[in-house]
């Protein structure tokens, strides 16, 4: 998501807030760092999903869904009453004019690196440098977060909107108190309404557990009521604009407003009182989705860091507030808290991915934390601080290093598994214009070039009868689980069964007779 340079030029007055006049921050701060330590680190976050999760990844359901709808390899698959469109017109450009998912890895891969460096650069002038880029490497460091850097999914891109808009709006809420004025105050409002409505474009959702927190701050903190009238309605105005699509879309498409909330929480599990902290803690070990997730808990230290963060994030805005910088790092932890919380206690399920937004804000005052356990230590005994120091986060990168593998060849199998079935399918007569309904018909139509329909539950966009009736202008695949018994009307059609590789389930296909060979 593309964000404002707001930085100011050199001789802009200092910003009482990082300025080095300012006792506490000479007295126990660290140097701020180079500016540039925050593009390096955008460079080395794209470099790294180019050779690590990139090469051979295939789409995931979601993503075949969301791609399809602009482009790629199939016609448009059933788009449910939750989603949002954001991540679709992300991919357009890319997936209106080549099908290959390496092209739209790369380009997501790059696009993701120069969003990360937008959103850090929006608090310039806000924190230092180093403390920008230590909380940055953390964040980019999860193996959750490399693994969506190029994937077609939406939750990265809400958190570098959340980072940027909580920038933005320090920068314009400070501007009485040594903060952005004039023309620069006029760019960091224009970039919180833009970074809200992207969030919003995204998921709705999380648009307006980012604008809650804000809103409140405004209105709550003294120092920024001056304002608060001004971001207020900036931040309704960036909410109203980004949620526009969808809701035009529920009275387009879902019978209104009310109708597409109320079927998007039954998709998504009739949303409620539900304690999924448990959950989430179990899904870090690798699993993209929990849900349902009473599994065993498999390697319990790759969550390690999780329970860990709570104490860092106390920490360091214990050590922001002694720097000088207690509002940023305190209002980026409660817009965080803000943004967690619905995942953690009203929806049943977990995915790794939908923390993203919290996480990203939290590295502001994990950054804190970080730079400050070094610059506290003893000159004599920070070489062997920082030895211990560099100790402790090699361990915690192998071990991310060791579930994105795990994450990344999951990936790859599913390319492997279902390139295979498109294949036999193609062997079988079944080529566009083709239809696929049954077990795993929205991947096994998307690698086969097929529409997808369900006739029945989330994805329902299609009545038995209009299958047979396709039958009867196009090659029809019906998926079973092998050995099960087909629809009424696949009954007298041929059953082949499909290839399928270690771990996967087996299935038969049931084909039209149109297609027979």
């Amino acid at each position: 998501m593309a964000t404002v340079d707001t930085t100011a030029n050199a001789s802009d007055p200092p910003d009482p807030r990082t300025s080095t006049s300012t006792s506490t921050s000479t007295s126990a701060g660290p140097p701020p760092g180079s500016p540039l330590w925050p593009a390096g680190l955008a460079v080395l976050f794209t470099l790294t999903q180019l050779a690590l999760v990139v090469p051979g990844s295939g789409l995931g359901w979601d993503e075949a869904v969301y791609v399809s709808q602009v482009g790629g390899n199939a016609p448009a698959a059933f788009f449910s009453a939750p989603r949002a469109r954001g991540v679709s017109y992300l991919v357009a450009p890319v997936a209106a004019v080549t099908d290959s998912t390496t092209a739209i890895r790369v380009y997501l891969a790059v696009l993701s690196g120069a969003a990360l460096w937008g959103a850090l650069r929006a608090w310039r002038g806000i924190l230092p440098a180093s403390v920008l880029t230590a909380g940055g490497a953390l964040f980019t460091g999860l193996w959750v977060t490399l693994f969506y850097g190029p994937r077609v999914m939406p939750n990265l891109w809400c958190a570098f909107g959340a980072l940027a808009a909580v920038g933005f709006f320090l920068r314009f809420a400070d501007g009485g108190r040594g903060g952005v004025a004039g023309r620069a105050a006029l760019v960091a409002l224009v970039g919180l309404g833009l970074t809200v409505a992207g969030v919003t474009l995204f998921r709705p959702g999380d648009g307006l557990w980012l604008v809650l927190p804000l809103g409140a701050a405004a209105l709550l903190v003294p120092a920024w009521r001056r304002r608060a009238a001004v971001l207020t309605a900036v931040l309704a105005g960036g909410l109203a604009l980004g949620a526009l699509p969808w809701i035009a879309e529920a009275y387009a498409h879902y019978g209104g407003l009310a109708a597409r909330l109320r079927r998007a929480g039954e998709i998504q599990g009739s949303l409620g009182w539900y304690l999924s902290v448990d959950d989430h803690a179990r899904a870090l070990a690798g699993r993209t989705l929990c849900r349902p997730c009473d599994v065993p808990w498999e390697h319990p230290f790759t969550a390690v860091w999780w329970f860990l963060l709570p104490a860092a994030v106390a920490a360091g805005t214990v050590a922001a507030f002694r720097a000088g910088r207690g509002a940023p790092a305190l209002l980026a932890t409660l817009t965080a808290a803000a943004l967690a919380a619905p995942y953690l206690f009203t929806v049943g399920y977990a995915a790794p991915r939908f923390l993203l937004p919290a996480y990203a804000l939290l590295a502001v005052p994990v950054g804190e934390c970080a730079v400050s356990l070094l610059a506290r230590v003893r000159p004599a005994r920070r070489r062997a601080a920082t030895a211990l120091l560099a100790a402790v986060l090699l361990g915690h990168l192998a071990v991310q290093y060791a579930v994105l593998d795990r994450a990344v060849s999951n990936s790859r199998a599913v390319q492997a598994q279902f390139t295979n079935v498109a294949t036999a399918l193609h062997g079988l007569g079944v080529r566009p214009p083709c239809l696929v309904t049954g077990r795993e018909y929205v991947l096994i139509g998307y690698y086969a070039g097929c529409s997808s329909r369900q006739p029945r539950g989330h994805d329902e966009s299609i009545t038995p009868d209009g299958i047979a009736a396709a039958a009867r202008r196009m090659p029809v695949a019906v998926i079973v689980p092998a050995g099960a018994a087909p629809p009424g009307y696949a009954r007298a059609w041929r059953s082949v069964r499909l290839p399928s590789a270690e771990g996967w389930e087996d299935y038969d296909v049931y084909v039209s007779p149109r297609t027979r060979r």
